[in-house]
């Protein structure tokens, strides 16, 4: 490197991944110490690494792979895929992985997803603090110390039929009739998976933007933004299909609108998959974070399994489905997590399981998800906030006392009554507090909303 003292992490490594902007804060130097920090870290003696459709992917991505070769770990490089294509490369192989990508992020980020074997996750304590801290020793000028033996050997391999296989493999398709479905792939790694899985359905697929572009000229993609899924609607209700599904850039999150064009709620969809799976699996647990909505929780118990509630996060989900071995996970910014999937989130699964549930029933999608769209909901209001703290306190002490009010701190503050609730939690990255609120009725949502903005923004 060419000024190694000036090398700040502090902006690079989050609590979950790594991600910035290229090259000024990721670059191929950097790369290839992580690789080798990597290797370091998990003792492993073979990886395998995976790489979304980025401008700067393919070079990070090999540099990476460098410095775990240069460590004596053989590399598997599987290339192009999904984030959820890496995770299946992981549990296939039985080996930890790395992805390259910055999910929905604009164009000039990348990023690294990193797992142990088995799609376990490596976060900030489970791996990651030991990670960034030795890139950050050898960036400043120490030396890596003396690779044991041979170097490893770099190998590509092809996995995208396999990953397709897999996921077919989960969900019974036979019988199902056929639909016509519109997927908006946003430019991003689903143009790559969604012909390979639904090559053999009997699905009419109508294609928007699935020309591999890490530019991202067409929208954002990020589905959770209103204005990115609105090509989405409009063709489905011009072509009359279905259902439409969009997918983020790393393809590992999914979102679903309905034959009218209108957006179905990741808590809906986590409540249809969850009752489709305990149908099979009766009493098993799922997982849902404290934000879903309280349908989810309601409709397991319903079909006789176990709901279990967690923080928001990946790694909180992730860590509470291999506790309770749950048959399934879901979270409000639609990743979807399986049992038969090593635990990991994926979209594309999601999606398979709800064209099961559709092509199995005569009625449209609207009627399908509607008896889990119980409770009116306000979406996830955010306010810049300095004194995080103070606000949340200030809240807490205004609904202190009242009637029937139960409050907990899993993740910031919940207030809860037999009718409504609100969640107020900081945001781990930026001076943020993110409001959620939800009742049986719309004008108690609208209240709560305005009483707990009205205290946060004084």
């Amino acid at each position: 490197m060419s000024d190694r003292s000036s090398v700040d992490l502090s902006g690079l490594v989050k609590a979950y991944d790594v991600r910035g902007t290229v090259p000024d804060q990721l670059n191929e130097d950097l790369a290839r110490l992580f690789g080798a920090a990597f290797v370091e870290v998990t003792g492993a003696d073979a990886i395998v690494i995976g790489h979304d459709m980025r401008p700067s992917s393919p070079a990070l991505a090999r540099a990476f792979a460098e410095g775990a070769a240069g460590r004596g770990a053989d590399v598997t490089e599987i290339g192009l895929c999904s984030t959820d294509g890496l995770y299946f490369a992981s549990g296939k192989l039985g080996r930890p992985g790395a992805m390259f990508t910055a999910s929905h992020n604009p164009a000039q980020y990348n990023g690294i997803k990193m797992c142990r074997a088995g799609a376990a996750p490596v976060g900030e304590a489970t791996g990651l603090r030991e990670i960034r801290e030795l890139v950050e020793h050898w960036s400043a000028g120490e030396p890596l110390p003396i690779s044991p033996g041979r170097p490893g050997s770099i190998t590509p391999r092809n996995m995208l039929q396999e990953y397709a296989a897999h996921l077919l493999g989960l969900v019974d398709l036979t019988a199902i009739r056929p639909l016509k479905i519109v997927v908006d792939a946003g430019n991003g790694m689903g143009g790559l998976t969604t012909p390979a899985v639904f090559r053999d359905l009997p699905v009419d697929l109508v294609p928007m933007y699935f020309e591999l572009d890490g530019t991202f000229p067409h929208h954002e993609a990020n589905p959770l933004e209103p204005k990115n899924i609105a090509d989405l609607q409009h063709k489905v209700r011009e072509t009359g299909a279905d259902m439409g599904l969009a997918f983020d850039g790393d393809a590992d999150r999914c979102f679903v609108v309905d034959e009218r064009g209108e957006p179905i709620s990741p808590s809906a969809i986590t409540a249809l998959i969850a009752t489709r799976l305990l149908a099979d699996r009766p009493g098993s647990a799922v997982i849902h974070n404290l934000i879903t909505s309280r349908a989810v929780p309601d409709a397991v118990r319903e079909h006789g399994g176990t709901p279990v509630r967690t923080r928001v996060g990946h790694s909180f989900i992730k860590a509470e489905m291999a506790r309770t071995h749950a048959v399934f996970g879901g979270e409000h910014s639609a990743h979807y997590y399986f049992r038969d999937f090593w635990f990991a989130d994926t979209g594309m699964l999601a999606a398979l399981h709800l064209i099961a549930a559709l092509g199995g029933d005569q009625v449209p999608l609207s009627a399908l998800v509607a008896e889990y769209e119980r409770y009116a909901a306000s979406g996830e209001i955010n306010s810049v906030v300095t004194d995080q703290a103070g606000a949340i306190a200030a809240v807490r002490e205004a609904f202190a006392g009242r009637n029937s009010v139960i409050a907990d701190e899993l993740d910031g503050l919940t207030i809860s009554t037999a009718d409504w609730w609100f969640n107020l939690r900081p945001s781990n990255t930026e001076p943020l507090l993110r409001l959620n609120v939800e009742a049986t009725e719309a004008d108690t949502v609208a209240r709560l909303r305005d009483e707990v903005l009205a205290i946060v923004r004084a």
